[in-house]
């Protein structure tokens, strides 16, 4: 338990930053998710769309240090290869 004033603080202000960082993780999964469920439907136009949205979230918590930005890289990098692969089938039929 905080015993001094500052502590007690201290104490506050972590509670409160973790419940938003908290919030914004869950953002962050939830935009991934919703990419690759776009990708699944295999519509590939609404695919490339909720990437666009889901690629600016992701950018905007990796800024904010919610995660590391070459996490937010990879992740981005990954849906877009995904992306690409659902054309390439297409393409061959």
């Amino acid at each position: 338990m905080a015993n001094s004033k500052q502590a007690r603080k201290r104490a506050r202000q972590a509670a409160k930053a973790n419940s938003h960082n908290s919030a914004l993780r869950s953002k962050y999964r939830t935009a991934i998710k919703a990419v690759r469920k776009a990708i699944e439907a295999g519509d590939q136009a609404k695919a490339a769309e909720v990437f666009r949205l889901s690629a600016k979230t992701l950018d905007i918590i990796a800024d904010k240090k919610i995660v590391h930005k070459n996490k937010a890289a990879r992740h981005k990098s990954r849906l877009v290869a995904a992306l690409k692969g659902m054309q390439q089938p297409a393409a061959a039929q």
